[in-house]
């Protein structure tokens, strides 16, 4: 029996996964969760064999989950779900050791098919976001200035930054306006919009 942990934010979709899944006669939904902060924690206590985790999740996004989950559980294998919006999320998840990415409007049968493959040690990844991600490529943005782009992103103002950052204003200025420029953005709003799109935040 493979043993699943659903955490996904829309509790329509979560409990549509569960209800899916229990139709398996090889699965077992051994947790659902609304929350990326709390996926470590109910690992650790049920011990799942696969991890299928949403992207954006409230209180810690699932690819931070999901390396942690690598780190303190790396028997429990993630499979991330996804739309096709944000490709640069598979090279990030790659460098978590996610084993499987299915975007969200995959056929029914394919997640859990995707589960069985991931809990037998097989990557999974949608040939269509492969495609996306090569063409989207890599983030130009370096982690400092993902950093500075995530804290601008929730309106605070550059002292406000820096101060969270431990930064000074014209450190925080500069990294703003690298990013601004790498990403070939308008202002920082626009970065921000660019950033998030591609997957690179």
């Amino acid at each position: 029996m493979i043993r699943v942990l659903i955490a996904e934010d829309m509790h329509l979709i979560r409990t549509a996964l569960a209800a899916l899944l229990r139709l398996e006669d090889d699965i077992e939904v051994v947790a659902e969760l609304d929350r990326g902060d709390q996926i470590l924690d109910t690992a650790l206590r049920v011990r799942p064999d696969v991890a299928v985790l949403d992207i954006d999740l409230p209180g810690m996004d699932g690819l931070t989950a999901a390396a942690q989950l690598h780190e303190r559980l790396p028997e429990c294998r993630a499979l991330m779900l996804t739309g096709l919006s944000q490709p640069g999320n598979l090279l990030r998840a790659l460098k978590v050791h996610v084993r499987g990415f299915i975007v969200k409007d995959a056929p029914g049968d394919a997640l859990a098919a995707g589960i069985r493959r991931v809990a037998a040690g097989e990557r999974v990844i949608d040939p269509e976001l492969v495609a996306a991600a090569l063409e989207t490529g890599s983030s130009p943005l370096t982690a400092r200035e993902s950093d500075v782009l995530r804290s601008a992103e929730t309106g605070i103002p550059t002292e406000q930054i820096a101060s969270q950052l431990s930064l000074s204003p014209a450190t925080v200025r500069n990294y703003l306006s690298n990013a601004i420029s790498k990403v070939g953005a308008r202002n920082r709003i626009d970065a921000i919009r660019i950033a998030r799109q591609a997957g690179w935040l």
